[in-house]
């Protein structure tokens, strides 16, 4: 049996000071619907790192679970390219 789809995003890592838990900005461009133009929209969501590899600065790619507490709805999939902050 197949699973539901599933919504995937990219984003860069902002935080990691959670135990389990990274800050994810997800970034995309929306059209606006009075001037017709493109407008970036930022968007920030808590992700579940079990492992703990993901550091600020990374690009991660995070996909939607079940709601795991009452903000963080998406989990880890994997580490894109490591920051080179660190």
């Amino acid at each position: 049996m197949e699973r539901n789809n599933r919504k995937i995003f990219t984003g860069i890592v902002t935080s990691n000071k959670m135990e389990k838990t990274i800050t994810v900005e997800v970034t995309n461009h929306k059209k606006s619907p009075l001037y017709g133009k493109l407008v970036k929209v930022t968007k920030k969501i808590h992700a579940h790192d079990e492992e703990q590899i993901a550091n600020i600065g990374d690009k991660v790619r995070v996909v939607e679970t079940r709601p795991l507490s009452k903000t963080k709805s998406f989990r880890l999939l994997e580490v894109v390219t490591k920051s080179d902050l660190a």
